[in-house]
């Protein structure tokens, strides 16, 4: 028989808040986290607004000569992974610390250290780049960190499938805590891409939004009027731990994670399947793994990044898997406040779908102002919606044509 898995610990890092609780309070009232940037200047950048959370510190979590040594993007995981651990009240020492691991997921790693030591490189030398500019800019530096940080002896990874990432990390350590090898795992995402590369190499591409008029106003998931997403940073982390392990010691439960499925489009590597058919697979997937029927689905965190072609291919995707029952489920996308986190996205989304549990309310999607004909179900413009909710999908697709999506439900 296999082993239930449940979420008793969370920790998010925004550009809304830092604060679990926060988040959620500002989450519910509408507010945005995008802002003209700060991080570095713009005068030259075509795209001037974003999601940076410019009065970032890691505060008493990590001590400032660590924190010099590490990333940003790592900084960010750590210290939602310090939350979330504290948040679910587990003592690791108590515990087998070869049963217990970090799996999370990134899409673009450490590039703040790329661009730093590159500048280094062409103006002092070789001998000027920093020892630490390896450690630094690996993408498994955060699951690294938090292993080290807590002894977690067991499977310890990071999953890069852009921005699909995260939800692929949760699946992964859904499964491995399932299957009986390990008990608890340390799980999510960490994104620190919002760096004048990040930002030209995804403006020139034409991926974002250009209103550099209305920050606030730019992400629009499923509006006729999206013209593209906006780039954010931060962490989502969850603890994910063994049903019987969890109640023997206590600890508050969430939710369950009841099932995930993933696929690849295979095709172009950026743009989204047209009709949607990879993330179809995916939902269709993750819901025969939950032994669900789509009647019992409630919520869907929609991937929703605000661009016109993944947005209408999410829509039909929806519509192919639920069928008439698409028009009774509630939608939304909370990219809409919180920009787009990339890699670290799932992470984030799939805390606050099980919050919506928590409180039985739907958050919305802000700056919905023109339904898009081609997007026709209920995205739950602009004021969240109470309702009864048993169980939530959260779904992540990301460039490569990679696919995830993730069911978490009320415990019963």
């Amino acid at each position: 028989m296999e082993r239930r898995v449940v979420v008793t610990g969370i920790g998010a890092v925004t550009s809304l808040s830092c604060q679990i609780e926060d988040l959620w309070q500002k989450i519910l009232a509408g507010k945005s986290g995008i802002h003209m940037l700060q991080a570095f200047d713009t005068k030259d950048h075509k795209v001037k607004f974003g999601g940076d959370i410019h009065d970032w510190s890691t505060g008493d979590h990590v001590h400032p000569r660590e924190a010099k040594r590490i990333d940003r993007f790592t900084q960010f995981g750590l210290v939602a992974g310090i939350e979330a651990v504290k948040d679910s009240g587990i003592d690791f020492k108590k515990h087998d610390s070869y049963r217990l691991g970090a799996i999370m997921g990134s899409g673009i790693g450490g590039i703040n250290e790329i661009e730093t030591q590159e500048l280094r490189l062409l103006h002092k030398g070789p001998d000027k780049v920093s020892a630490f500019t390896i450690p630094k800019l690996m993408l498994n530096a955060a699951s690294g960190h938090l292993s080290i940080r807590f002894g977690l002896r067991a499977v310890n990874y990071t999953v890069v499938t852009a921005c699909a990432s995260a939800t692929n990390a949760m699946g992964n350590a859904y499964r491995t805590i399932q299957r009986g090898e390990t008990d608890v795992i340390l799980t999510g995402g960490a994104e620190a891409a919002v760096t004048p590369m990040g930002m030209s190499g995804f403006a020139n591409m034409k991926a974002l939004s250009t209103r550099n008029d209305d920050p606030a106003g730019a992400s629009r998931p499923f509006d006729a009027d999206r013209n593209g997403f906006v780039l954010s940073e931060g962490a989502g982390v969850l603890v994910f731990e063994e049903l019987e392990f969890a109640q023997a010691r206590g600890a508050k439960i969430y939710g369950e994670v009841l099932g995930f499925g993933a696929s690849a489009d295979a095709g172009h590597i950026t743009k989204p399947d047209a009709e949607g058919a990879g993330a179809a697979r995916a939902m269709s997937n993750a819901i025969q793994d939950s032994g669900l029927n789509t009647t019992e689905i409630d919520y869907i965190n929609a991937h929703g990044t605000s661009t016109p072609l993944g947005d209408k291919a999410e829509t039909k995707a929806v519509k192919s898997v639920f069928g008439d029952q698409a028009y009774k489920l509630n939608i939304s996308s909370t990219k809409s406040q919180l920009g787009h986190l990339l890699g670290a996205s799932g992470g984030v989304e799939l805390i606050l779908s099980l919050l919506a549990l928590r409180d039985q309310v739907i958050p919305a999607t802000i700056n919905l102002q023109t339904p898009d004909p081609d997007c026709d179900l209920n995205y739950t413009p602009n004021t969240p919606q109470e309702r009864p909710l048993n169980n939530a999908m959260s779904n992540s697709f990301g460039f490569g044509g990679h696919n995830a999506s993730i069911i978490v439900g009320q415990l019963k």
